[in-house]
């Protein structure tokens, strides 16, 4: 039997056929590593060796298994992120849970992020599995023929597009990182290996004939290539996507892996909305103001597990069933808009307000129309896993101010502190050879 090499030197997690097989998400750690990469041997009576179910008639169930482990992950990073950039904040009485929320993540001591799982507040590691298994997967296809596997440039394509979402979390979240135990990467190494992996599965996509995963990759590499700095690489991909375009994370009751994490900790009062995201307006053109339904945030009149936290609950998800987007037309017009600016980023922004019932903009100024456009990916990309690297790359204001107690209303002590970034856990650092 073939267990799975990981960056801790010490411990080696193990895969069931049952987990890849049922495309569930991975259950066992598995850090800046490939998920199938060969190494100890050893007997285990309820594993399977990894080449029994890396054959070509298992194809498309790896790949189901590759995306499962990133909807999972893109769930719990999306809590975490949302807590970090001031979307939400904690309403617990667990101090593990404190530094997501307070900005001052300790890589040694704070072990939460770096190797729970995505049931419980784990990022590094479902982002680690997820992009593990959609690298091996994207490996086993491109040895593979196309006479092995029955449509095997669509599930290349696929394989290789949320081997690049995998890489967007990784370098948006962490300061930096590795991959498949590399040495340590720059978030701008990451994001032009995401660029790249876009680059394939646009490829497959069109030799396929996949519109969906063809649009997913392009909102992808604009993406990526957004958060390097090329804005008209990024403009010319987004411009590409048609309007009504979304792809997302689905989301089940069952198992509770499945289940959106972001509606389920919100409504069992973990976390509660952030005040700067509470009673959100625009002004109206007869006057006055009106809500603004993209932020729909309800005051349950009740206090958080800890007792103190007044609990504000998001309706972007109404159920633990809702799906969490992963890529959408909308996305794409905000990064055309961000790239184009004056009238067109004008236009951009009164029609994701139209569709929305909501009022519109009018300005000429540039400075007014940038801050307009940053503003609408704060509100229209709410709890998506956009708005902590929009404060990193946009040196948005942290909110709170770091130096705040946080906080002599809720007891949960210490100041906020001034992370824009996740820090590599110690587990990586420590055990990667070569990081």
């Amino acid at each position: 039997m073939k267990f799975t090499r990981i960056a801790k030197k010490t411990t080696r997690a193990t895969m069931t056929a049952g987990q890849w097989l049922t495309a569930v998400v991975l259950s066992t750690p598995m850090l800046g590593c490939n998920l199938l990469d060969k190494g100890l041997e050893a007997t285990a009576p309820d594993k399977i060796e990894t080449s029994v179910l890396e054959t070509p008639a298992n194809a498309g169930l790896l790949v189901s298994s590759a995306i499962g482990n990133f909807e999972c992950a893109l769930k719990s990073y999306v809590v975490d992120a949302a807590m970090a950039s001031g979307e939400f904040m904690d309403a617990t009485a667990t101090a593990a849970n404190w530094p997501f929320d307070r900005r001052d993540t300790d890589p040694t001591a704070d072990t939460r992020y770096a190797t729970n799982g995505c049931d419980v507040y784990g990022i590094y590691t479902p982002i680690q599995i997820a992009l593990g298994t959609a690298d091996r997967t994207l490996e086993l296809l491109q040895g593979w023929s196309d006479a092995q596997v029955v449509n095997r440039q669509d599930l290349i394509a696929k394989a290789a597009a949320y081997a690049g979402y995998s890489r967007i979390l990784l370098g948006e979240g962490f300061c930096s990182a590795a991959i498949n135990l590399s040495p340590e990467m720059s978030s701008a190494e990451i994001f032009a290996s995401a660029e790249a992996m876009f680059g394939t599965a646009i490829t497959a996509a069109q030799a396929a004939g996949d519109q969906q995963i063809l649009n997913m990759a392009y909102v992808g590499r604009a993406r990526a290539r957004l958060d390097q700095g090329n804005k008209t690489g990024a403009a010319a991909d987004a411009a590409l996507v048609p309007s009504g375009f979304v792809m997302d994370a689905s989301s089940e009751n069952s198992p509770t892996i499945r289940r959106n994490r972001v509606q389920d900790f919100n409504q069992a009062g973990l976390v509660s909305v952030a005040p700067s995201y509470r009673n959100l307006t625009l002004p109206a053109s007869g006057g006055g103001t009106v809500p603004d339904t993209r932020v729909a945030v309800t005051n349950t009149g009740r206090n958080g597990t800890d007792n103190r936290t007044p609990l504000y609950v998001q309706t972007k998800y109404p159920v633990s069933t809702s799906p969490l987007p992963i890529a959408s037309y909308k996305e794409a017009q905000l990064i055309v808009a961000e790239v184009a600016g004056g009238q067109t980023a004008v236009n951009i922004i009164n029609a994701l307000r139209t569709a929305r019932g909501l009022p519109t903009f009018s300005s000429t100024d540039p400075v007014a129309i940038a801050a307009e456009v940053t503003e609408a990916r704060r509100r229209e990309l709410f709890l998506e896993g956009q708005h902590l690297y929009d404060v990193r790359r946009l040196n948005l204001p942290l909110d709170p101010a770091p130096g705040i107690p946080y906080s002599t209303v809720y007891l949960k002590g210490g100041n906020y502190g001034t992370e824009r970034c996740f820090p590599v856990p110690d587990v990586e650092r420590l055990n990667n050879p070569n990081f």
